[in-house]
């Protein structure tokens, strides 16, 4: 939990196409009330004045001063140097604006801006999933401990970040993570994207039930339908998160590859894990096929679903035993069991982005000082 107990506060902004909402961080939570105001993406000064308004009104409301401002903002963008690029749902900002630069000169504060699937990624490592899952492991008194994460946000869109040893990973160009850009196993022609989305269970539902998607429901009635807790086309419903499960199963195959570590899953999707989940952990452990027609496994690691009771106590067991240590009386404990657990938020996406951008303030600020 870094710096749970730090008292700086740093101001964050949750910026979305139709509304911003803007807060402040004290010890990875919030200190005041959200304030919100719509975004006017398609006027940039309207925009950029209620940018200015919204931090000026929670600067108001804290009783000590904030030392940086940090949060998402959506790309693409030049986020080192706070310069947002040709966006898609602001269209205001095409050509251009630097946003980052701004804002410290309003404020006489630091600024760092990043993508949200960054700092989603970022906060699950300091203070979600990942010490969640060490610290499971160090209860069932296991070695095995993991520094190193593949966070992903499935929802209006398929979002990833990736951490290392405590450090986010961004890329030269800022564009680390674009899982969305990963090649769609089932319809090769297309993104990953146009399965791992709301759109995507959508359309695969409106193509099993013979209906037309703009008929098809929402991603949370076709999960009540599955839970049988509403009526409509059950398999067809079970048919769309299986088989999202398996595009997305295979983009996290072939991301976590160049990763090795924890992946855990959030965005607004996450909720209807339990029906998708075992999909994607299936599919990462998938086989490949060698020319003579034999199998042999896709991921060197086994892969475990951490919401499978029985899965995750594999998983902390493990396979450890004790090896001698040649030409003495030591031993030493060894678990050459190479595994990979795939889980679920347990802070909540929104609370996972917020801590991120407040620790990756932090830390940048500390690295400079």
């Amino acid at each position: 939990m870094r710096y749970s107990a730090d008292k700086r506060i740093v101001m964050t902004l949750d910026a979305g196409g139709t509304n911003f909402v803007f807060s402040a961080i004290q010890s990875n939570g919030p200190i005041v009330d959200e304030i919100t105001c719509p975004s006017n993406g398609d006027d940039l000064q309207k925009c950029l004045a209620g940018i200015v308004d919204g931090f000026r009104a929670v600067r108001d409301k804290l009783r000590e001063a904030p030392i940086a401002i940090s949060f998402a903002f959506p790309g693409p963008a030049d986020y080192p140097h706070g310069i947002i690029g040709d966006l898609g749902n602001l269209p205001a900002f095409r050509g251009g604006v630097a946003l980052g630069p701004m804002l410290e000169e309003t404020f006489g504060l630091p600024v760092f801006i990043n993508n949200d699937g960054d700092l989603y990624a970022y906060g699950e490592a300091i203070a979600g999933f990942l010490p969640h899952v060490n610290g499971l492991l160090e209860n069932a008194g296991s070695a095995k401990r993991y520094r190193n994460l593949l966070g992903l946000t499935l929802g209006t869109g398929f979002g990833a970040g990736i951490v290392h040893d405590g450090t986010l990973f961004l890329g030269d160009n800022s564009i680390a993570g674009e899982i969305w850009l990963l090649r769609n196993k089932l319809r090769p022609e297309m993104n990953i994207e146009e399965h791992a989305s709301i759109r995507g269970i959508r359309r695969i539902y409106a193509r099993e039930a013979g209906i037309n998607f703009d008929d098809a429901p929402e991603p949370k009635i076709l999960f009540e339908i599955v839970k049988e807790r509403t009526t409509g086309n059950r398999p067809a419903a079970i048919a769309a998160f299986r088989e999202m499960g398996e595009a997305v199963g295979d983009a996290i195959a072939n991301a976590i590859t160049l990763i090795d570590g924890i992946v855990v899953i959030g965005g607004g999707l996450s909720g209807a894990a339990d029906v998708f989940l075992p999909s994607i952990v299936k599919e990462m452990n998938g086989t490949f096929t060698k020319p003579d027609g034999s199998k042999f496994r896709r991921l060197a690691a086994n892969v475990y679903n951490l919401e499978d009771k029985p899965d995750l106590e594999k998983f902390l067991r493990g396979s450890s035993r004790e090896v001698d240590v040649p030409g003495s009386k030591r031993t030493l404990k060894y678990d050459p069991e190479m595994r990979i657990g795939v889980g679920v938020t347990r802070i909540g996406t929104s609370k996972a982005v917020s801590i991120g951008a407040y620790a990756y303030a932090l830390s940048m600020i500390d690295r400079s000082a």
